[in-house]
């Protein structure tokens, strides 16, 4: 499989939506983990990314303009159970980690959970657990509709066992804008990670459309001591 340059990757769509990525840092000494969110709509880009103990959740940047069903973009994102980081774009992020505290895995624990209820485009969720019990590995996940059928929900599970150094998979919510929006396909897009926190946490934030983007999220875990590092970049400020 091609390799695929992280800024190319990112800057050739003005809207691949909800994003995570999930690799190796170049020095094969830390995992690397990052979710970004993106917003078409007022109520879409209404957020932040906030800390949240171990984690970080989602939060209004302006109470006062939301409206609907606010668990669609009001949620934990990051959690961290153990020697597991779970990292989701909704709130099957407490879902997988009550199913992991009861000993289910990560794909069983999705079972009970589908695509996002906002018809027409039955947004995908999508999911990864970063897992350090013995070494380092992680897996992704993509619920979502049938080509837009909503009767039928497509469970996908990819598990990378050896992460290879400098290397990781990208996973998004859309292939692009449209009405509606047209889900994922395909497998998750193997992405070149390199640089510092610093520099990955740049090279996603400045290729992401300028107009769509909201908030980003990146983490660098050290896999022989467990102790990480974060950064949060929100364009509400």
């Amino acid at each position: 499989m091609k390799i695929a340059d992280i800024k190319s990757e990112l800057s050739s769509t003005t809207y691949p939506g909800r994003g995570i990525i999930v690799g190796k840092s170049e020095d094969g000494k830390k995992a690397v983990a990052a979710y970004w969110t993106m917003g078409r709509s007022a109520g879409s880009r209404n957020r932040v990314f906030v800390e949240d103990g171990d984690g970080i959740r989602t939060q209004a940047f302006d109470p006062s303009l939301i409206a609907g069903d606010p668990s669609l973009i009001i949620y934990a994102a990051v959690r961290v159970l153990g020697k597991k980081t779970i990292v989701t774009n909704g709130d099957q992020t407490d879902t997988i980690y009550e199913g992991l505290e009861k000993g289910l895995t990560f794909e069983q624990s999705l079972r009970s959970r589908k695509y996002e209820h906002d018809a027409p485009n039955y947004t995908p969720r999508i999911s990864s657990l970063l897992n350090f019990e013995n070494g380092y590995d992680y897996s992704l996940s993509i619920l979502k509709s049938d080509c837009g059928n909503g009767d039928n929900t497509l469970r996908f599970t990819y598990t990378y066992d050896n992460p290879q150094n400098g290397e990781g998979h990208y996973i998004h919510t859309y292939m692009g804008d449209g009405n509606p929006l047209p889900s994922f396909e395909g497998e998750p897009v193997k992405v070149k990670i390199s640089g510092s926190i610093d520099d990955f946490t740049n090279q996603i934030w400045t290729s992401l459309n300028e107009e769509n983007k909201v908030s980003l999220f990146v983490r660098f875990i050290d896999i022989e001591s467990g102790k990480w590092e974060t950064r949060i970049l929100n364009k509400n400020k």
